[in-house]
């Protein structure tokens, strides 16, 4: 005997919201008040609250204030059609540290109580990231190809300027003079160092099986050792991370680099956390691993200006009155060489810089 055909009417409620949760777009159903009335496991994931907890509750309540989302839900509800908005970021009040770039419909319709919303939710964070890094490659390879070249044509002159101080100094009567020569001579020497780490490093990664925290301690310890009476510095480390294929000395420099410019940027009072954490399915550029480790660095300074965000990682680019701009150029550069990068997020008392290292490839 032939099974009875389903049709559409024998499909429930629950098999209707079991079809919604399969959904990687999130699907959130808002009535007249913008009450939460259904939401799936995508949007529950994405702003970080649960539908029962949600259920009568105004949307508004689970959005860091002063989202753009908000804003747009109440125009469709005032005007009653569809918006359709691009790239707006949210921030959820159940997870502040995490901001999200969404794509937003919204669908106004007729229900029992008077209009409704549907809103469909697809997460755009990870696309966007992607493009930023791409986009952060491509500008870093020109950047980095014109200080070179660059850099070529500055320490030829550096070099005959040193030693025609040489020579002079040894035709010299008095030894007091020599004070000049030697003055001149160490200035040549200190900008020669600044060339080559403008130009940077040009050795390829020595690579062996390392483990991450081992890095994040030298660091910690050489911080406590530069750092005012006023910092505090703090590990918050996973301990469940596997070792990495690294450079040791690169990686040492280049996590350095990064909190020192974290410590400048507190000045004698403050906090610095050096975090660990493993994330999986990370794309690095074009690649997608497996299982990266996230190593951050956090601090409660002032903020990166927003004149500076989108160039934070090129040489001679720097918002203090007596830095080089070479820092963060440098441990950019090193980070790439090992397969990794480094991303940042910024705001009035709290800047976090995170390198991202693959793990758990290579021998």
């Amino acid at each position: 005997m032939a099974p009875e055909a389903t049709t559409p009417s024998a499909l429930s409620q629950f098999d209707a919201a079991d079809l919604l949760d399969a959904l990687s777009t999130g699907i959130v159903m808002l009535d007249a008040q913008l009450c939460a009335v259904y939401a799936n496991v995508a949007a529950q994931d994405l702003l970080a609250f649960s539908l029962k907890m949600a259920r009568g509750r105004p949307f508004g309540d689970f959005l860091h204030q002063g989202n753009g989302l908000e804003r747009i839900l109440r125009r469709a509800l005032e005007t009653g059609e569809g918006i359709t908005d691009r790239e707006v970021t949210v921030r959820p009040a159940g997870a502040p540290r995490e901001l999200r770039t969404l794509d937003v419909t919204i669908t106004p319709f007729s229900g029992l109580t008077g209009t409704q919303l549907l809103v469909e939710l697809a997460d755009t964070t990870q696309r966007q990231r992607i493009s930023r890094e791409n986009d952060l490659m491509a500008r870093l390879d020109g950047s980095r190809l014109m200080v070179r070249q660059l850099a070529h044509e500055i320490k030829n002159p550096l070099g005959g300027l040193r030693g025609a101080a040489q020579l002079l100094e040894r035709e010299l009567p008095a030894p007091a003079l020599k004070e000049y020569t030697q003055l001149i001579i160490g200035e040549a020497d200190r900008l020669t160092a600044l060339v080559d780490s403008m130009s940077g490093p040009m050795r390829a990664p020595s690579k062996a099986a390392l483990n991450v925290h081992e890095i994040c301690e030298h660091v910690y310890h050489l911080l406590r050792a530069e750092s005012p009476a006023g910092i505090s510095i703090e590990r918050d480390y996973d301990p469940s991370l596997p070792n990495a294929m690294l450079d040791r000395h690169q990686m040492i420099q280049a996590l350095l680099n990064v909190a020192r410019n974290a410590l400048q940027a507190q000045g004698d009072l403050g906090r610095i956390v050096l975090r660990t954490r493993a994330r999986s399915n990370v794309s690095i550029g074009s690649v997608l691993h497996r299982l990266v480790a996230s190593v951050q660095v956090e601090d409660h300074g002032p903020g990166v200006p927003p004149h500076l965000r989108s160039s934070i990682f090129y040489p001679l680019v720097t918002g203090r009155a007596n830095g080089t701009g070479l820092g963060l150029a440098v441990a950019q550069e090193l980070a790439t060489r090992n397969g990794g990068i480094i991303e940042f997020e910024s705001e009035t008392g709290r800047t976090v810089f995170t390198l991202l290292l693959p793990l758990g490839e290579g021998p």
